[in-house]
This record gives C-alpha cells, sequence and structure tokens, in this order.
C-alpha cells in the first residue's frame, strides 16, 4: 500500500474517518448519559440501568479509534481509508501490517468494553 499516512498497527484513517468516529463517539455518549437519565427519572429498576452500557460502548469506539485514527473495521477488515470522503477504502497488501491492524483493533474493541462495563455498572451502582 503506498497511502501517505498509513502506519500499520496505528494509523489506518484520514480526517474525514476519523472527523466521523468524533460524532459517533459523541452520539454514543449523549445516548448513554440521556439514557441513563431516564432510567433515574422513571425510577426503573436497578438492573435495567445496565443497558446504559450500549451507548456507552458506542460512545468509547467511537472516541477511542477518532482519538488514535484507526478504525476498527477497517483494521479487521484489512483495509485503509484516507480519501476526503469517508467510506473509500483501499486494501492493505502486507500480511504483517494486516496483522498489526487486526491486533491493534482488538486492543481498541478490548478497551472500549472495558469502558462501557464501567459505565454500565456505575449507572447500576449511582442513586
Amino acid at each position: 500500500m503506498t497511502t501517505p499516512g498509513y502506519i500499520p498497527g496505528a494509523c489506518n484513517i484520514g480526517r474525514a474517518e476519523v472527523r466521523l468516529r468524533w460524532l459517533v463517539g459523541w452520539a454514543g455518549l449523549v445516548g448513554a448519559v440521556a439514557l441513563w437519565g431516564y432510567f433515574v427519572w422513571a425510577g426503573s429498576p436497578r438492573p435495567l440501568r445496565l443497558w446504559v452500557g450500549g451507548p456507552a460502548l458506542m460512545a468509547a469506539l467511537g472516541f477511542l479509534q477518532a482519538r488514535r485514527n484507526f478504525c476498527v473495521n477497517y483494521g479487521l477488515g484489512g483495509v485503509a481509508g484516507f480519501d476526503a470522503k469517508a467510506g473509500r477504502t483501499e486494501r492493505v497488501e502486507e500480511e504483517e501490517a494486516r496483522a498489526l491492524d487486526r491486533r491493534t483493533s482488538w486492543r481498541i474493541i478490548a478497551n472500549s468494553a472495558l469502558i462501557a462495563a464501567t459505565a454500565a455498572v456505575i449507572a447500576y451502582l449511582a442513586p
């Protein structure tokens, strides 16, 4: 791959893609806070508050991908996206680079899941 800016395991998306991930992160955060607020306002049973983990996962995935300039879906799929328009990708040809991208993708997914689980437990325990 000859795409400028691509660094195996470290950077596989450009500005347009990063901007999209920031939007996803903010949408997930707003959704998590709104859902938690609704559950508290409605007096919902505490176990129901664990659903806050869903939008919290979306927020964590969005923010971590944006911060790292790395898309987990692209990393798992062996592509990179540096076009001026989001969604246009180019295949990563080198197997070593694809392996590094997969490893980074799984780390971001694991960190996001941990953040989401923490948010869900906090929502459960909060008064």
